[in-house]
């Protein structure tokens, strides 16, 4: 049993060698960025690089000096941080939901890469009554340090969810009976004349493109949020914060 070498430092979630990322990978632990070294070659290296497509885990290929200056330890070529948060799989959470006899509800973010964002948006989620986040496992913000600070623990303590293909998860809910709810300055019915109770899942953009043109058109329904200023938009941690207030709302009127 190969272990889990950490470094000591003030940064312990440090990870280092080819064996001990694989078996992270594959106990479910958050990966927040890989290092591999330029050239690496071997039966152990061609195994990691398959574990890491099959998981569509981003990495970066990097000079063995960079992997030097990370850590002294024979890092074998291999490097990674670790996050605090453990990724979960919608696809094992909503059957649970649904046999606890709750009504789902999901957020989930589409190339949401701001860390504070990610953060705030966790905060009010799990504020607000959320069951869980879904994320992609590229163009999302990492769930750091930064963003669990952000989000005042929210992400310890909430379901982040990290999926390869969100197209695959949005039909998957959609299966599972939820309403797929896209938040878009595109939507044709305003926030407040949604009905926005029962198993639901609601997609927030990136505040430069918005909602992937291909989720938009899974969504059942793609509501807006009414405003009166000048301005063009919200930040999406805002606009989400108002959106998720007003399903607390109705989620409680319903009861």
């Amino acid at each position: 049993m190969h272990e889990m070498h950490k470094t000591a430092n003030k940064d312990s979630h440090q990870l280092f060698g080819i064996r001990p990322l694989m078996e992270a990978i594959w106990a479910g632990k958050g990966i927040d960025k890989i290092f591999i070294q330029k050239g690496l070659k071997g039966e152990n290296s061609t195994e990691l690089l398959a574990v890491l497509k099959e998981y569509d885990l981003p990495y970066n290929l990097v000079p063995i000096e960079k992997l030097n200056r990370l850590t002294r330890k024979n890092h074998q070529g291999v490097f990674a941080f670790l996050t605090e948060v453990e990724f979960q799989n919608i696809d094992d959470l909503l059957p649970i939901l649904f046999e606890k006899g709750e009504e789902p509800f999901i957020v989930l973010l589409d190339k949401v890469t701001d860390v504070r964002n990610f953060g705030a948006i966790a905060r009010s989620a799990e504020c607000l009554g959320a069951n869980a986040i879904v994320i992609p496992t590229r163009n999302a913000a990492p769930a750091n340090g930064d963003a669990v600070k952000t989000s005042a623990g929210a992400l310890l303590r909430l379901p982040i969810c990290r999926e390869a293909n969100l197209k695959e998860s949005i039909h998957f809910m959609r299966n599972s009976g939820l309403r797929i709810i896209g938040c878009t300055e595109k939507g044709a019915k305003s926030l407040y004349e949604t009905e926005l109770s029962g198993p639901l899942c609601i997609i927030l953009g990136s505040e430069e493109d918005g909602i992937s043109p291909e989720y938009l058109k899974l969504c059942d329904e793609k509501t807006f949020i009414p405003m009166k200023g000048q301005t063009a938009s919200l930040n999406v941690s805002v606009a989400s914060g108002i959106m998720l207030s007003e399903i607390s709302r109705q989620r409680n009127l319903s009861v």
